[in-house]
């Protein structure tokens, strides 16, 4: 894999451009971002400085705290690279009139799964690269000294467990993950990416912009004579092992979920605008045991009015400042 990066002064535009080659084929792609804050911040929105009384306010919510339950969202991870879809000026749906794929599309037509996988195999060798960040890594650390009692995440670009996170429910699935969607066996997304290859030695596609889920933006030519696997099992198609737009989680992860939430004694909210109903109800289980709810995440979320404490700063520049001991 071939990375390069060019800066100018000014508009502090970085273009990356990222070639992939195997023996017997040429991937290509050029992805063009506008950034601020250098390659770690380019879907990060702007936000205040860090305030003392407010870090101090976290930090004695924290220390109380003695099953601590931490829900995560897109905004943690837009530290490491990863855009997300809501966040004011930078994320997708601010971008670009791109929507995520829908579930019932995706079972019901062959070139829609078609269209899905050629972009989400060019995007892989990126988004599969992108590691934790500080944020992650201090949830981690409070996991390993007795502080988070569990943690939920709403994102599937596996960060967490990346971090070394153990104690982890992946609401929504994960990517690194395959699944058929008949007979259920699960593949590993790296050893999809070399059938991939495999059955697309010579096919190139040259891609623009970054998707949340991993995969890139091309052109309807480019997709036609791009070729699926199926499964090596039954021949049935591929999913990714995610909970797509217009899908539920299943009942028993809910049920799972719920448990751990009534168990705990407080609820973290990071990087989360809790839009999405299957995060956000887990809140108002929260509010209605009582529970102490703080939020962190750089503009408004859906449970600031039952939070006791919301601030609107970066989860990487602020976790890492709480003791939790």
């Amino acid at each position: 894999m071939k990375q390069s990066g060019q800066t100018r002064s000014g508009g502090m535009r970085m273009s990356f451009g990222l070639t992939f080659r195997t023996a017997k084929g040429r991937w290509l792609v050029n992805l063009s971002r506008q950034c601020s804050h250098g390659s770690t911040g380019l879907f990060v929105p702007p936000s205040p400085p860090l305030d003392p009384e407010k870090v101090k306010e976290l930090q004695r919510f924290i220390t109380l705290s003695k099953r601590l339950l931490v829900m995560t969202g897109a905004g943690i991870s837009t530290e490491s690279g990863i855009p997300d879809y809501r966040s004011e000026k930078v994320g997708l749906y601010a971008r670009t009139d791109r929507r995520p794929i829908q579930h019932g599309d995706f079972i019901r037509s062959a070139p829609i799964r078609q269209r899905y996988w050629a972009r989400n195999f060019v995007g892989w060798p990126q988004f599969s690269s992108h590691q934790p960040n500080p944020a992650h890594l201090a949830l981690s650390n409070w996991e390993r000294l007795g502080k988070l009692y569990w943690l939920v995440t709403q994102n599937v670009d596996a960060l967490h467990t990346k971090a070394g996170s153990q104690r982890l429910t992946e609401l929504h699935g994960c990517m690194h993950r395959v699944l058929c969607l008949h007979c259920g066996e699960q593949t590993p997304r790296g050893v999809l990416q070399e059938r991939f290859e495999v059955l697309n030695p010579t096919w190139s596609a040259e891609a623009h912009g970054l998707a949340p889920d991993g995969d890139v933006f091309l052109t309807e030519e480019e997709v036609q004579n791009f070729q699926v696997p199926s499964c090596a099992r039954c021949g049935g198609p591929l999913k990714p092992d995610v909970v797509f737009f217009g899908d539920t989680v299943s009942a028993d992860k809910v049920d799972f979920v719920h448990r751990r939430v009534k168990e705990a004694d407080s609820l973290l909210v990071v990087g989360s605008s809790l839009q999405v109903y299957s995060g956000y109800k887990f809140i108002l289980t929260a509010w209605e045991k009582k529970l102490p709810i703080a939020v962190l995440n750089i503009g408004p979320t859906r449970s600031d009015g039952l939070a006791c404490l919301k601030l609107d700063s970066r989860c990487g520049e602020l976790l890492p400042l709480i003791d939790p001991h």
